[in-house]
């Protein structure tokens, strides 16, 4: 990962919807990027719980920002649709890892090349303090190479 990815990564935490709702993220490596909310006053919601808008908001990019990354420049990759499963009410700090094994980028990689897009899905857990599962997310990606620019 080169300085700029990495300076970028570390604006995200500025990001005005993930700061509200207090939510960090931490890239491990260039395929891992970890995030946790702390229950505060901006992300309660009327039961005294993590509001469920924020617990979607922290899972929200990470899945399409790292298969950008490992992609490329000659791929265009989007969130197409998500879905959320609330588990248990979620208190204190919750957490979230989001992982995509190299053997699954190159994967994709060769079903775009051989089929022109595809559509992904990754999952993920959010877990609280005592690795229990407050929410299951599942996200499906759209992803396809960009179509070389035309020559005048």
């Amino acid at each position: 990962m080169n300085f700029r990815q990495r300076w970028m990564e570390r604006l995200i935490n500025l990001y005005p919807p993930l700061v509200g709702a207090g939510i960090r993220s931490r890239t491990l490596d260039e395929r891992t990027v970890e995030v946790e909310m702390k229950l505060t006053a901006f992300n309660v919601n009327l039961v005294g719980v993590h509001f469920g808008g924020s617990l979607y908001a922290m899972c929200d990019p990470w899945f399409m920002l790292i298969l950008m990354r490992l992609l490329g420049k000659d791929y265009i990759v989007w969130d197409k649709a998500a879905s959320i499963q609330f588990k248990k009410p979620g208190r204190g700090r919750v957490k979230a890892r989001f992982h995509i094994p190299l053997e699954r980028v190159e994967e994709i990689r060769k079903d775009v090349d051989a089929q022109g897009k595809i559509e992904p899905v990754f999952f993920v857990d959010v877990v609280g303090e005592e690795g229990e599962v407050i929410a299951s997310v599942e996200k499906l990606l759209y992803v396809r190479r960009k179509k070389p620019a035309q020559q005048v």
